[in-house]
């Protein structure tokens, strides 16, 4: 146990990282095959379902309540090991109320978990490194990602495993790794107590709007982007493996250069760049016939995700550092109030046309564009937003 003395909150931030990863990324690229296979979805279906997984990050902002009477990293460690039982139990109910009730579970676990987790990298990384941390963390979720889709495209298509055996043996991993490391892990200060009530503050309307269009955009890769590849493509579960692998081999390698070129361009650029390659990306989908080209365009949208960092970096530049954990929690619940609505309505349209969706993405990518080019080039306390009656004093906006 001696050598976990040595443990710093950037390798504690690393293993969750990589755990999250390894095994969410066997429920993300098992479940389009999985309902339509086992508990024939539609459109309907996946869309009521992506619904009710974003419900518990809708309410994220209650995790501020709970931080009352538990440490924030203890907190981590019980929600990444719920999440981890809701994957292991997943494959046990091939219906719709099943796949309903146990996406739930692991959802809560998943953006409970995801809340505290940012407020965390928030407050124990410096913010000189923290897009250089942030790629990096984002290389070891790739990883992780890569290693999982890995191992199940050979269960899966050489030796012919079930669903079920790939859900448990993945999810009993992951709880078995959170309880040794909750066991052997020192705890670990943090320099500013935090505000353990809801903050909602006007000088930070720019970020919260910012992330209220990155939830909006997220779903249509994460509902629509993926269920396109099976429905419309006709991809077999190694096929899909074999896509996620491309997608975060990109990352595992990008990721940590990316952190670097945020940090030196700074979060406007980046994020104009990132959002102006989405319009183009979302409108190729809605017209295109060619399932290579579809190949190809799914493995650039998810690339552009390490870009969305620069959300991230924005809001430490200018944000107190006292209220990291209760933002994380308002902004996890701003980024699901789409995600909760569009995936319900989307997903009734898609029966009608899949090609306005992704023309309805697109126009979510022009209003994120739009309000990038509102972030100052050197964000702070009292200049948050890039105009001239702008730059007020921080008392003013509270």
């Amino acid at each position: 146990m001696s050598r976990f003395k040595l443990m710093t909150p950037a390798h504690l931030l690393l293993f969750f990282a990589f755990v999250m990863s390894l095994t969410f990324a066997v429920w993300q690229v098992l479940l389009n095959n999985f309902s339509i296979d086992l508990a024939n979805f539609t459109g309907r279906e996946i869309g009521i379902l992506q619904s009710i997984r974003e419900i518990p990050g809708f309410l994220a902002f209650t995790a501020i309540y709970l931080l009352l009477f538990v440490r924030e990293q203890t907190f981590a460690f019980f929600f990444l090991a719920l999440m981890c039982f809701g994957i292991a139990i997943t494959g046990w109910f091939p219906t719709a109320m099943g796949l309903y009730c146990t996406t739930l579970v692991m959802s809560i676990g998943f953006h409970y978990f995801e809340t505290v987790n940012q407020s965390l990298t928030l407050q124990w990384i410096d913010k000189e490194n923290t897009p250089q941390f942030m790629g990096k963390a984002l290389a070891y979720k790739s990883a992780a990602s890569l290693i999982a889709f890995a191992l199940v495209w050979l269960v899966m298509d050489y030796f012919t495993m079930s669903y079920n055996f790939a859900y448990i043996s993945f999810g009993v991993f992951g709880l078995v790794a959170v309880l040794l490391m909750w066991l052997a892990c020192p705890r670990f200060e943090q320099a500013h107590v935090q505000e353990k009530k809801l903050i909602l503050r006007r000088r930070y309307w720019l970020y919260y709007a910012l992330t209220f269009f990155s939830g909006a955009r997220r779903q249509i890769f994460i509902v629509f982007a993926g269920f396109m590849m099976v429905e419309k493509f006709g991809y077999s579960v190694g096929q899909i493996s074999l896509l996620f692998m491309i997608n975060y081999l990109f990352n595992m390698l990008c990721a940590p250069a990316i952190g670097r070129w945020i940090a030196k361009v700074g979060e406007k650029h980046t994020l104009t760049i990132e959002y102006a390659g989405l319009i183009i990306i979302f409108s190729s989908y809605a017209l295109v016939e060619n399932a290579t080209w579809a190949a190809v365009l799914y493995v650039a949208d998810h690339l552009f995700f390490a870009l969305a960092i620069a959300i991230k970096t924005y809001f430490q530049k200018i944000a107190d550092p006292k209220d990291m954990a209760s933002t994380a929690g308002v902004s996890f619940t701003i980024n699901h109030i789409a995600a909760v609505v569009i995936p319900v309505i989307l997903g009734l349209l898609w029966l009608y046309s899949s090609a306005l969706v992704f023309f309805i993405g697109a126009g979510f990518a022009l209003c994120s564009l739009l309000l990038s080019r509102l972030i100052p080039d050197t964000p702070e306390p009292g200049y948050e937003v890039r105009w001239p009656i702008q730059r007020a004093h921080v008392e003013d906006a509270k």
